[in-house]
């Protein structure tokens, strides 16, 4: 009986980190976007916030130095984590902030890392058009975090068989977005 005890308790440790985690980059995408769309709301900040520039864990003022300060603490390696910020602020080679025309017109997207940003494009996933543009356009933070379960093992895996979409060989790859409209 005590095997089985024990493996219940462990498998529900590791349930918990799984939900710890999704809770955790739901919130942060959701703050990120927002974040994205309103800035700081001071008259001292009165430009909007860029993805992320050439350090994105030491400019304060990015979208995604937002994000990884959000993920700090509750995930084991937050600057593991990958942030697509898909807002007008990012402006492409011809400087616009948006791809496309009229009512097929996006928002310009930055991945970035810890390390990086990389070049404004589509990015990937391609955000999508806002059904009312150009008048409003969409903003998108989608955030690919990779970790370990607590308890790895083969005893000890039901969870991971039960996010067999999510989990595999011991590592396990979630991936949260959050969407909200702006005006143009």
């Amino acid at each position: 009986m005590l095997p089985l005890l024990i493996m219940l308790v462990l498998n529900v440790v590791n349930l918990g980190y799984f939900f710890l985690v999704v809770v955790n980059l739901t919130g942060t995408a959701r703050t990120a976007t927002l974040y994205s769309i309103q800035g700081s709301s001071t008259p001292a900040a009165s430009v909007l916030p860029g993805s992320g520039g050439a350090s994105p864990t030491t400019n304060l003022l990015s979208v995604t130095y937002l994000a990884f300060q959000d993920m700090t603490g509750a995930l084991w390696n937050p600057t593991g984590a990958s942030v697509q910020v898909c807002s007008p602020i990012n402006t492409n080679a011809s400087g616009s902030g948006v791809n496309g025309s009229g009512a097929s017109q996006n928002a310009n997207c930055e991945t970035c890392t810890s390390s990086g940003c990389g070049t404004v494009g589509t990015g990937t996933p391609t955000p999508s058009t806002d059904p009312e543009a150009p008048s409003f356009v969409l903003n998108e933070v989608d955030i690919a975090y990779s970790f370990s379960p607590l308890i790895p093992g083969q005893i000890f895996n039901i969870p991971l068989q039960a996010f067999s979409g999510v989990c595999s060989s011991g590592s396990c790859a979630f991936t949260r977005r959050a969407r909200m409209r702006a005006m143009n």
